[in-house]
C-alpha cells in the first residue's frame, strides 16, 4: 500500500510539473488517502503485537 501512495505522489509530481493540474490534483489525493490508509492500519498492527494478539501468540501457547 505505502508502494502504491509512493507511485501516486510520483504520478502528481510529474503531471505537476508537466502543468497537468487536474491529474496532478487527482493523483495527490489518492497518494493522500493511501498513505493515511497505511498509517492506520501500521498503527493498529503495532498495537495488537504489542497487546500479543495473533499468530506469535497462538503459536507460544
Amino acid at each position: 500500500m505505502l508502494k502504491y501512495a509512493l507511485v501516486f505522489a510520483l504520478v502528481a509530481i510529474v503531471a505537476g510539473a508537466l502543468g497537468f493540474t487536474g491529474v496532478a490534483a487527482g493523483a495527490a489525493g489518492i497518494a493522500k488517502i493511501l498513505f493515511g490508509l497505511f498509517l492506520i492500519l501500521a498503527v493498529v498492527f503495532v498495537v495488537l503485537a504489542a497487546l500479543g494478539i495473533g499468530a506469535a501468540r497462538k503459536a507460544l501457547d
